[in-house]
């Protein structure tokens, strides 16, 4: 059973949060729900980004996803 959009939301910061780096791929939200879809998954987390939880960080060549918290830390 796939979680519920809140669920989901929750998962993907929890992810953010703990993961070793800063800065994560679209594919790495992938495992927080292997029931929902990726294209369902990608629409949570733009909505992450509208409402300010998460961040898109651009590498030059690719998108990823942080948290605003995490990339200040990082650059300093």
């Amino acid at each position: 059973m796939a979680l519920s959009v809140e669920e989901l939301k929750k998962a993907i910061i929890e992810k953010a949060k703990a993961s070793p780096k800063p800065q994560l791929y679209i594919k790495d939200f992938y495992a927080c729900d292997p029931d929902t879809k990726p294209r369902d998954i990608k629409k949570v987390a733009n909505a992450l980004v509208t409402e300010g939880e998460l961040m898109f960080w651009s590498s030059g060549s690719t998108t990823m996803y942080a948290r605003p918290d995490r990339i200040q830390n990082e650059e300093k």
